[in-house]
């Protein structure tokens, strides 16, 4: 036994090795965990068992992954390969043992785990809906480095094991079944048994057929890669994220020589771990690692959620909620406003659940409360309603003295101050806000607006049901805008100045995502909607002080709404914009951009200067998870940070010579320390 394992032998002779970090809710590959399993690894061999099962001593899973932090500091491309080439002989030594070895997954089994597990002879999975496997390196920039890019190749096929690495997106127990991942997905009380039936009855291992070999073929493989390059670039442009071109690459070139494919995994992995973009998105996984452990001054619980709205966030905040396990009545004035919300939930619950009795179990939770039954019962009352600061503070009065105690009162207001609406409550110091973005369910991130009054414990609370419920929380001080959409606003306010000096919206657009955000601005007004634009721009105009464009309003007033009414700065066809082709020449791509992205630059660091957040970090962090800003730049403070405090300000003065005050550099940029 050490701080990483421990081993038992059962009277079958069969060594059960437990994973179990010490002093840590999670197992993570560290360079020393990795050692102290080989040490484990060489002490078994030479006891000479029946067999050997590898499994996880942790409720939560069963290894998270490699050491993101390490990789965070690892100080040259020569120190990640030297990592990569000793975790490969610890992996091969396993691989290697002369008596059949099993890791049984419950739980999460991602990254490093999986390359572990796939060194063993057999693998058995937990069908509890925890259970996900998966490859998630291409979202840190690269892709898997422990063996793993040979052994999925060799054990799921070629096709099968890219789309895998390449996509990042993890697989439940029985999906992993079915793609030969592992041998069994079971119920958790019976993988033990499993496992030692594996030990005992040593089937051949799985190959895979002719079909899924084939694409491996040294002619084909030119002609696969380029499909392969086309399907990433639909969604990854190479000079932002090269880490699924460079596996692409590394497989056109190696497939179907073992030892090539470790030997380019190990040379392709550390060079692309210790480059910009993985550093950056490594940053960025730490920066989720850090919102998340905000959640730990608390241990509130929730078990009942009552929702009031049931317009399309209001129904989206109760069907996430009720997705998360909680019991959740949902409030609006009529049935009929109620009917619409439930049947959008039905239609989530499908595609997130894919089971007829997960699908039913959540309907039962969700409950039409249209008389407010549910408020005396719960745990969290969130209000969802219309931004009206009259229509909010007269549902408050109804709602506080029907409510318990113990339960938190919350708001989904998008701009408004918390102090304003709290004004004729008996207890002002109640409301906190719950800001959730739409699509509920993709957005990741809830900012918990704070207002003076609210005790650490009210707050501490708020981030804890916040992370109940599988959200990022963000604690941000109620300012008009709080932080994201105050940040968001002047990006797209200058799309829409572009716009009225004719501009095309398309040139406008692949500026943005040239640029590396994930939609164009012009796209996403559209998306979000017009008519909310306008609401939060007249809000913030005076914040901002930023007049509406007039092109904006005349949109509105004409019912231009964007892609709910079919028209807005584009047409909208079946849910997808028509769009002219852009010719723009590449400098004047440039020009937009920086018009664009350095407006939301500087409104940054006015919600930095004003303590809007409580550092750049956590700045960096919500402006990333709640507009998508580009997350290969590692957030716009670093961003801004890479390009020097110099250069910033002259970019500012000199469109703010050309443009007008809007462009001016905040006061903050002259403490700014790069």
């Amino acid at each position: 036994m050490n701080k990483y394992f421990r081993v038992e032998y059962d009277d079958q002779k069969i060594a059960w090795l437990y994973f179990d970090t010490e002093d840590a809710a999670t197992n993570v590959l560290t360079e020393e965990a990795l050692e102290a399993f080989d040490q484990q690894l060489i002490s078994i061999a030479q006891a000479h068992p029946r067999g050997l099962v590898i499994l996880s001593a942790k409720k939560n899973g069963f290894i998270a992954g490699a050491d993101v932090k390490a990789f965070a500091t690892i100080p040259s491309a020569e120190a990640a390969k030297k990592l990569i080439l000793r975790a490969h002989d610890i992996f091969h030594r396993l691989e290697a043992l002369s008596f059949p070895s099993v890791a049984l997954i419950h739980g999460y089994c991602l990254g490093g785990g999986l390359e572990l597990a796939l060194a063993c002879r057999y693998r058995v999975a937990s069908t509890e809906a925890a259970t996900r496997l998966g490859f998630p390196e291409v979202r840190l920039g690269i892709f898997p480095g422990f063996g793993g890019s040979a052994r999925s190749i060799r054990l799921l096929g070629h096709l099968p094991a890219m789309q895998m690495m390449l996509s990042a997106r993890s697989v439940s127990a029985r999906t992993a079944k079915r793609l030969h991942l592992v041998e069994f997905a079971l119920p958790k009380r019976q993988l033990k048994n499993a496992a030692r039936q594996l030990i005992s009855d040593q089937p051949p291992a799985y190959v895979p057929p002719l079909s899924k070999r084939l694409p491996g073929n040294i002619l084909l493989r030119p002609f696969i890669a380029r499909l392969f390059r086309r399907q990433v670039a639909g969604h990854a442009r190479p000079e932002h994220y090269p880490a699924p071109y460079a596996l692409i690459d590394h497989w056109r070139n190696n497939a179907g020589h073992a030892a090539q494919m470790y030997a380019g995994e190990a040379e392709q992995v550390s060079s692309l771990l210790t480059g910009e973009t993985a550093q950056n998105l490594i940053r960025v996984f730490l920066l989720q690692d850090r919102l998340k452990g905000l959640a730990e001054k608390s241990d509130f619980t929730a078990s009942h959620v009552h929702v009031i709205g049931g317009g399309v966030m209001g129904g989206d905040i109760a069907a996430w909620c009720v997705l998360q396990g909680l019991d959740v009545t949902l409030q609006d004035r009529t049935p009929e406003h109620l009917g619409r919300a439930v049947s959008r939930a039905y239609g989530l619950f499908r595609r997130k659940l894919r089971d007829h009795y997960r699908v039913q179990n959540a309907m039962d939770r969700l409950i039409a409360d249209h008389l407010g039954e549910g408020i005396g019962k719960a745990d969290v009352v969130i209000e969802a309603i219309f931004e009206d600061i009259e229509a909010k503070q007269n549902l408050y009065k109804q709602v506080e003295p029907a409510m318990k105690a113990s339960a938190l009162l919350a708001t989904n207001t998008s701009s408004i101050p918390l102090e304003k609406l709290a004004e004729h409550l008996q207890q002002p110091a109640r409301l906190i806000g719950l800001h959730f973005f739409n699509p509920v369910a993709k957005m990741p991130l809830v900012e918990i607006v704070t207002q003076t009054g609210n005790t650490p414990q009210l707050i501490a609370d708020a981030i804890c049901f916040a992370r109940h419920i599988g959200k990022l929380p963000l604690p941000v001080k109620s300012h008009p805008g709080f932080l994201v959409n105050r940040v968001l606003m002047p990006y797209l306010l200058e799309a829409v100045t572009l716009l009225e000096e004719g501009v095309p919206a398309a040139e406008i657009d692949q500026a943005a995502t040239r640029f590396g955000m994930p939609m164009g601005p012009v796209e996403l007004a559209d998306t979000v909607g017009l008519d909310i634009c306008l609401s939060v721009a007249e809000k913030l105009s005076g914040t901002l002080g930023n007049p509406v464009p007039d092109n904006l309003r005349r949109q509105v007033e004409a019912g231009h709404l964007g892609k709910k009414s079919g028209t807005g700065f584009y047409t909208w066809t079946k849910g997808k914009a028509q769009k002219e082709k852009p010719h723009a020449a590449p400098d004047k791509l440039d020009h937009y951009a920086d018009r664009m992205i350095l407006r939301l630059v500087n409104e940054s660091m006015a919600c930095l200067r004003e303590g809007i957040v409580d550092d750049a970090d956590l700045l960096d962090a919500g402006v990333i998870f709640g507009t998508g800003f580009a997350p290969f730049l590692g957030g716009p403070m670093h961003f801004a940070r890479k390009i020097g405090k110099e250069e910033i300000l002259s970019k500012f003065r000199k469109l703010e010579y050309t443009y007008g005050n809007r462009f001016a550099p905040d006061p903050g940029w002259e403490d700014f320390q790069t």
